[in-house]
């Protein structure tokens, strides 16, 4: 714990620094340099604060240990053994938390998501499964004051959903979803269903951070651009002007389209924002194949087998098998609240992130 402490006087220090560099007349008036600074020390803020509680529980559990040596009378060495119960769990509990803020930070937890989901294995249902996530995770962006964007999506006659891509506009909205990803199960009666069986079906979820035209550069000559005519439910005809946009990029052959908006300029920008956040994606994926993070794994094949979560109907159940948690409040699980799931999901995350470093 001791390189701990180093690291943490360390960043005090520099937390200190940047704070007497923001305050200076001949940074302030470098707006850009200005700016980098306060960046970096609303980075440190959360760190410094921490520390500085626990240095302050340190002192005052010190102050007591000091006491207790001392001859005290029934009533006064009780209060002070209870205070000194109480500064220890404290103490512990600052460590912890100090441990989990000095872990690596993920670059793209602060950015915005473009999520895609997709009817997997079981027809017509899966699409209204796909349906009922996409409406799970609106709900939740709602919940959570963020903004949500349809860039692209192809529904069923039933209101069933074949594959959609969407935008979630929040801070930390990647932190809070990245773990979303792969393919999602539900066992349920279909409306369709007259003998009352039960049917499992499933649909792919993949989350990508979205990309800054700064992480990604793309060569214009690179791409591929098609317009095309809008469709709707079952293929039919909605829009007679060519205003779709589908951007193939050649070399890495990713293709996106987007038809939501009637605007054909609106759609190529909307596609490009998908296109750099797969490319970035796939950078990434370039770079960290030692950690199983490709989209491949990240999506799956859709098939039944496959699952990170459950969503079981008849037993108003949703598990999700990666940590083994189970929650039997299905209904309200799929009307967005999924905070519990989600961080159960970030702190097991960091867990196993602590035990590496221990």
């Amino acid at each position: 714990m001791r390189s701990v402490f180093d690291k943490l006087d360390s960043l005090e220090k520099k937390y200190e620094e940047l704070g007497e560099l923001i305050a200076d007349p001949a940074v302030i008036g470098d707006q850009a340099r200005w700016q980098q600074y306060v960046k970096a020390h609303s980075e440190l803020s959360e760190v410094a604060a921490v520390y500085h509680e626990y240095k302050q529980a340190s002192a005052e559990l010190d102050d007591i240990m000091q006491m207790l040596q001392d001859k005290l009378d029934t009533e006064m060495r009780e209060l002070a053994e209870l205070e000194q119960v109480e500064l220890e769990e404290k103490k512990e509990t600052l460590e912890q938390k100090l441990k989990i803020l000095l872990l690596p930070k993920d670059p793209n937890d602060e950015k915005n998501v473009i999520m895609e989901i997709r009817a997997g294995t079981g027809g017509e249902e899966a699409a209204l499964f796909a349906a009922d996530l996409f409406r799970m995770y609106t709900r939740f962006a709602e919940l959570k004051g963020w903004r949500t964007e349809i860039i692209d999506a192809h529904h069923t006659d039933l209101n069933g959903i074949k594959e959609i891509t969407f935008v979630i506009e929040g801070k930390g909205a990647y932190s809070q979803l990245k773990f979303e990803s792969g393919v999602h199960r539900v066992q349920r009666v279909p409306t369709t269903e007259s003998g009352g069986r039960i049917h499992t079906s499933a649909a792919t979820v993949a989350v990508l951070p979205e990309a800054e035209e700064v992480d990604v550069e793309i060569n214009p000559n690179e791409l591929r651009i098609d317009v095309f005519c809008s469709t709707g439910p079952g293929g039919q005809s909605v829009n007679t002007t060519q205003s779709a946009v589908r951007i193939t990029h050649i070399p890495s052959g990713i293709v996106v389209s987007c038809q939501d908006e009637k605007s054909q300029h609106k759609n190529k920008d909307k596609a490009m924002r998908v296109l750099r956040a797969r490319m970035l994606d796939k950078a990434q994926q370039d770079q960290q194949q030692q950690l199983a993070s490709t989209r491949k794994s990240q999506v799956g094949s859709g098939d039944r087998s496959e699952r990170i979560r459950t969503y079981n109907f008849p037993q108003n159940r949703v598990t999700d098998h990666r940590i083994g948690l189970t929650l039997h409040r299905l209904q309200d699980v799929l009307m967005g609240n999924v905070q519990e799931i989600v961080d159960a999901l970030v702190t097991t995350d960091q867990a196993e992130q602590l035990q590496q470093v221990d």
